[in-house]
């Protein structure tokens, strides 16, 4: 990380420099340099701005996990894919927290609810922490659990959908067969590459570690209600009925995703609610307690997400994205990627806001329309992969780690296989 962040920095200023010595400016206009310090400025602002703006987030979804994870609802939902997620994190222990966190964060980001994955995510990396030997590297599960995050399967994207029924779209949800194709080819990439890159970024000698000793906050919030004493999984027949309920949900979400997406985040406070006062769970002070935690984590993280937005900021403003497309459009439009949506396929993995702000140029623009192929494809783009650069930010800076091995490799492979997906899948059923 530490070669990415200055190397987007270098490209900036020399690409800035070069701009103003070659062409200065006429009149008023301010300089290259100008700009680019305005903008740097812009972005600093901008990243504690959007770090505060996660606070409510992550206080209220904070404190849900803490009442779930008393509850020993994290464990049920470990154990209820327990197949598949001991063949994934083999190093986890099955029954650990970090199992159901890590599930709860995948079916937020499926399901378009950014504002619980990311709180979820950040506890999945706590708990994933706790397991880690090397405090400040990050090990093989938290990679994994990273790529898989920046490339997970999108069931209903429905902020791309809400945009393209703005910019008067005639089919707003056409976009649903190809993002999901898309996902899932960056979904399976995302583990073949992380299980690769892994071997050429050891981290020394094995010392397999096991869960960490409860906090004695912890001991007494799941007493009485601990569900890891038991090792035992559920029956197959009972992680098959899950895993089919999870498949259902993808036909599901393209019926009806529209009309129950408005329903899910209340009835995720009340189900979890719910569950913990059964369990005889004293709901109030549990969920003070988590919130207590999320307040402190949004604030732990700024300093990395200033770092990274100030760099793809000064990337922007330098014209370097622009000198990319110049010499990258006529190769890619060759291949299926029109040089009007390089830019989004390019931008998508460094700024989350930038990939919308063209996308919703792009929808916008009379000559191209939301409907068309180039609207189809930078729409199943921006549904479809994840803002790469701000996820790594913000989940190893909850937990700062700072040696990130192969994870940005693995997550930009993803990213790679998101864009040629998708303009096969938009290829197939829009071109021509």
């Amino acid at each position: 990380m530490n070669a990415i962040f200055f190397g987007i920095v270098l490209i900036a200023f020399l690409t800035t420099a070069w701009r103003e010595l070659s062409a200065p400016p006429v009149g008023d206009e301010p300089t290259a340099m100008a700009v680019l310090s305005s903008e740097m400025l812009g972005a600093a602002s901008g990243a504690v701005e959007l770090a505060l703006g996660l606070v409510g987030a992550m206080t209220l979804f904070l404190g849900l996990m803490k009442v779930a994870e008393a509850g020993g609802l994290l464990t049920v939902i470990a154990r209820l894919i327990r197949p598949l997620m001991t063949r994934l994190f083999p190093e986890v222990p099955p029954d650990h927290p970090a199992m159901g966190a890590m599930i709860l964060n995948l079916s937020a980001n499926s399901l378009g609810l950014g504002n619980a994955a990311t709180p979820f995510g950040i506890r999945a990396m706590q708990e994933l922490d706790r397991l880690n030997p090397r405090p400040g590297t990050a090990t093989d599960a938290m990679a994994l659990f990273l790529a898989i995050n920046t490339s997970g399967v999108t069931l209903l994207p429905t902020g791309v959908i809400a945009l393209r029924a703005a910019a008067g779209s005639d089919d707003p949800a056409a976009i649903l067969p190809t993002t999901l194709f898309a996902t899932l080819c960056a979904t399976a990439a995302a583990i073949l590459a992380a299980r690769l890159y892994q071997r050429l970024a050891p981290l020394g000698p094995p010392g397999r570690v096991a869960a960490a000793p409860q906090r004695p906050d912890e001991q007494e919030a799941s007493a009485g209600t601990d569900l890891t004493a038991d090792a035992g999984a559920y029956p197959v027949w009972v992680s098959i009925l899950a895993l089919g309920a999870v498949v259902a949900l993808i036909p599901a979400a393209i019926l009806w995703g529209e009309r129950v997406s408005p329903w899910i985040i209340p009835s995720l406070m009340l189900g979890f609610l719910l569950f913990g006062a059964l369990r005889g769970v004293r709901v109030y002070e549990m969920f003070v307690e988590g919130a207590q935690e999320g307040f402190q984590v949004a604030l732990r993280i700024i300093p990395y997400l200033v770092a990274i937005l100030v760099a793809v900021g000064m990337f922007r403003a330098s014209g370097a994205m622009d000198v990319m497309v110049g010499l990258l459009g006529g190769l890619t439009g060759r291949l299926g990627l029109p040089a009007e949506a390089l830019p989004m396929a390019l931008l998508r993995p460094l700024s989350g806001s930038g990939a919308y702000g063209i996308l919703a140029s792009i929808i916008n623009d009379p000559a191209i329309g939301p409907d068309s192929y180039v609207g189809l494809l930078v729409s199943t783009l921006q549904g479809s992969t994840e803002t790469t650069f701000y996820v790594l930010a913000v989940y190893f800076g909850a937990v700062r780690v700072r040696r990130i091995r192969h994870t940005l490799g693995a997550a930009l492979t993803a990213d790679l296989v998101a864009v040629i997906a998708a303009v096969a899948a938009c290829g197939f059923l829009f071109a021509g």
